[in-house]
């Protein structure tokens, strides 16, 4: 999953938020350098990045985009989930996700002190283009698929990947919608095991 469900799957909860979103930064036993409860969120992130990659459900989403994505599908997909999530009437946050974006904003700026120096850098990116709120409009995907083919080594051109995601639109979301309440349940799961420890 990508930032957005990262930070729905958080709960609300901000030392867990800190550590789910920078969990991509932070490298090996880094993570516990950390304050604990920041601990238990990199934990919770990593664990719901390995309940998404080894699920039927993003295998079969990850094997639509391969033929125009090859070894990138992975990141293509859990770009995908986070459009459809932000589409998701039934996790819609009662402020709706400006606001919600706002506030993680906020809380992220309010840890500078505690992030990553690589974090740090893609924040105000991050702010600028209001991304947690923008994966609810298509163009927003183009530019976030761009930004994976700029990113890899071996892949030139996203196009193909989001020629693909529009033309398997209504399966991928299926996909999601069938996935992402046993995610849900997982993360809780997964967070209420950590808060006991």
């Amino acid at each position: 999953m990508n930032y957005l469900a990262h930070a729905v799957l958080s709960f609300q909860q901000p030392d867990i938020l800190t550590g789910n979103m920078i969990s991509d930064f932070v490298k090996g036993r880094n993570q516990y350098t950390f304050p604990v409860n920041i601990q238990k969120g990199i934990q919770l992130h990593r664990a719901i990045d390995t309940f998404t990659d080894s699920h039927p459900s993003t295998r079969e989403a990850k094997q639509l985009l391969k033929p125009a994505s090859g070894g990138y599908a992975g990141p293509f997909i859990d770009i995908v989930f986070d459009h459809f999530l932000s589409l998701d009437a039934a996790e819609i946050p009662s402020e709706g996700w400006e606001v919600f974006s706002q506030s993680v904003y906020v809380h992220l700026e309010s840890q500078s002190a505690l992030l990553p120096e690589t974090f740090k850098k893609v924040l105000p990116y991050m702010i600028q283009h209001n991304w947690l709120a923008n994966y609810h409009h298509i163009h927003s995907i183009e530019k976030s698929f761009q930004g994976i083919a700029r990113r890899a080594k071996f892949l030139e051109d996203a196009l193909p990947a989001f020629r693909l995601f529009e033309s398997e639109y209504l399966l991928l979301q299926k996909i999601y919608a069938d996935f992402f309440p046993e995610l849900k349940e997982f993360a809780q799961t997964r967070m209420r095991e950590l808060s006991a420890v």
